[in-house]
């Protein structure tokens, strides 16, 4: 009995094994080179002033300080309120419950830009306008609530990220097993202390990774920050890159060196941010383990 000839394989087979031979952090990167290299003939072929970018880079470059320093200063902010609510909302209180679903809502509920406006200008007049009324007001009210635009706009991020972390750290703390507050609870905890040193350090393990997109996500938001009148001594990126342009009419030029730094600093955040999180998950992440069976003969 003859063995039957074998079928030359088609031509899609071996590129489909070829392909599989191919890792896949290698086809990755090879889709990354090709997209960089449409987007450096796009740039070409617009006639992208390069020069331009090398001499004025530093400069937009120097308002990561002023972006850094406000996006830290409101995830603080956030952080605090978010922790605050996120217990409130979980309070029998309703005077507390009721203050926090108000707070989660006028903040979710309207546009970041519209707030930092409602800060920066409304207050004013009307502090102003209230120390008329009521003399009885310590004097300088009227111009306590006067802000600058970087304090005003470092308050409104707070203030906003704070009620979107707020369901976050909510669901961080209802995803601590049920378990661990019964047993605070027989070891005789009150509930502060229950909340301290049981169910809050746990919950941190669950909301440190989203609140970490939350800070990068804000740190992209400070851009909006331009739209209160900075000045240049403290303008962040996006204000530099936006006056620069505007005054050599280079705007392609000057927002693509806005984009591009802004795209580095989101990349070493989230890198830091991947190094954190595995961090945090050692001692909760299992491994395999291997067992020793014994066979017949007594061998292991």
């Amino acid at each position: 009995m003859t063995a039957e000839p074998q079928q030359p394989e088609a031509p899609l087979e071996r590129l489909a094994l070829a392909s599989a031979r191919v890792p896949f952090r290698l086809k990755v990167a090879l889709v990354w080179v090709v997209i960089f290299v449409l987007l450096a003939l796009f740039f070409v072929a617009a006639g992208i002033d390069r020069q331009w970018i090398q001499d004025n880079i530093r400069y937009i470059a120097g308002g990561l300080r002023f972006t850094i320093t406000m996006a830290i200063g409101g995830i603080v902010i956030a952080i605090v309120l978010a922790t605050l609510g996120a217990l409130a909302r979980l309070s029998s209180n309703p005077i507390a419950y009721g203050i926090s679903g108000f707070y989660v809502s006028f903040f979710r509920g309207t546009p970041l830009i519209v707030q930092m406006f409602l800060i920066y200008l409304a207050l004013p007049p009307a502090a102003r306008n209230l120390s008329d009324k009521y003399g009885w007001l310590p004097a300088g009210f009227e111009t306590a609530l006067i802000l600058g635009p970087a304090v005003a706009g470092t308050i409104a991020l707070g203030l906003n990220y704070g009620a979107y972390m707020t369901e976050i750290f909510r669901a961080g703390i209802q995803a601590v097993a049920v378990g661990q507050s019964e047993a605070a609870d027989a070891l005789g905890m009150t509930h502060g202390q229950k909340m301290r040193k049981v169910i809050l350090p746990q919950a941190f393990r669950v909301i440190i990774p989203p609140t970490g997109n939350e800070f990068i996500a804000m740190m992209k938001d400070t851009a909006l920050v331009s739209f209160l009148g900075v000045t240049m001594a403290s303008a962040e990126i996006f204000r530099r890159a936006q006056v620069l342009g505007k005054a050599d009419f280079k705007n392609l030029e000057a927002y693509l060196a806005c984009a591009l730094l802004y795209w580095g600093l989101t990349a070493i955040f989230s890198f830091f941010q991947r190094r954190l999180e595995n961090r945090l998950a050692r001692g909760y992440v299992r491994t395999p383990v291997k067992i020793a069976t014994i066979d017949h003969d007594g061998g292991v």
